[in-house]
């Protein structure tokens, strides 16, 4: 598979990205390691977690996650692997068990390294803004953290684009190291957010993005439809966006221009929505999550899709407003 720059960093990732949230959630530890087996043999070399996943479920403390990853990776090499993972949310209780303050972030990242098993992470990732930590805090913190080798890039994940910039501006301003990356909700169902104003900052800033659920949770899949409604398995996370969708029927006119150009191009719908973002060059990679190998498989042929011009005004034509 491709690889390309993340932002303008010389690390070397794969065009799609396995995003790990149904690891210890709704894939188990063999699935999972099935997951990233498919991965690999298809050239994916970047895995992107954090350390809440997934501290919602019943029984899970956290972490779980990172534990599956950390016992997989072991018997690969660590270094053809670029492991990204995020930090913020309440992972203990008491004063410092949540933020990016500096007493957080420190013990975070520790937590994270022994959870994966290994000496460094190569993207860290602020989680979202926490607004009662300055950035400057938050900022020296990932610097004291790249200084001893435990992180080597630092990136930011459902940042605003004026909080962005103003990261940038510490970062120059006290020679402290910048996101390299963003995270941004985005796909062909939620455009407005990340385009109005963070696609021109990412792009003049030379940001690496690789956006979470490029498949509007599972919508752009194809396996919702107008005469079968939101399914009873819908995780937790995403119910509330697939009902709204399959209850928007300007989402379904864009799933049948998804439709009809998967099978113009014989190939799953998920391919077409991927291919949509990955021919955008400010994206990097999209987040793919799983709960199969075969929900892997069916997503990862879309580096090989390449949209027409017709078609790519298409789909932006027909996804406006969203």
């Amino acid at each position: 598979m491709e690889q390309v720059n993340l932002g303008r960093t010389g690390i070397k990732v794969s065009r799609l990205c396995l995003g790990a949230m149904t690891f210890g959630w709704s894939a188990d530890e063999t699935i999972s390691f099935d997951i990233m087996d498919a991965a690999a043999e298809a050239g994916i070399n970047f895995i992107d977690t954090a350390d809440i996943y997934s501290r919602w479920i019943p029984g899970n403390q956290g972490g779980e996650s990172e534990t599956i990853i950390g016992r997989w990776l072991k018997n690969r090499r660590r270094r053809e692997w670029v492991i990204a993972t995020k930090g913020r949310g309440q992972m203990w209780q008491g004063p410092t068990g949540e933020g990016l303050s500096r007493a957080h972030l420190i013990q975070a990242v520790e937590d994270s390294l022994k959870r994966l098993q290994t000496d460094y992470v190569d993207l860290y990732q602020v989680h979202w803004p926490d607004d009662s930590t300055p950035l400057e805090e938050t900022l020296y913190a990932l610097d004291a953290l790249v200084r001893a080798g435990k992180i080597r890039y630092i990136g930011s994940s459902n940042y605003p684009a004026w909080l962005l910039m103003k990261s940038l501006w510490v970062s120059d301003v006290y020679r402290l190291p910048r996101f390299d990356s963003l995270q941004p909700h985005y796909s062909l169902l939620h455009r407005a957010e990340f385009e109005a104003e963070l696609m021109p900052a990412c792009a003049d800033q030379r940001i690496g993005v690789i956006p979470y659920s490029p498949l509007a949770a599972g919508f752009l899949t194809g396996k919702y439809t107008r005469e079968s409604r939101a399914s009873q398995d819908t995780t937790r996370s995403t119910s509330g966006l697939i009902q709204q969708l399959t209850n928007d029927d300007r989402a379904f006119a864009v799933l049948d221009i998804v439709k009809e150009q998967a099978a113009a191009h014989n190939v799953p719908p998920a391919q077409i929505a991927l291919a949509w973002m990955l021919a955008n060059p400010v994206i990097t990679a999209p987040i793919i999550g799983a709960r199969t190998v075969a929900q892997l498989r069916e997503a990862i042929g879309a580096v090989d899709v390449r949209l027409s011009v017709d078609e790519l005004a298409q789909l932006n034509k027909t996804s406006e407003g969203f």
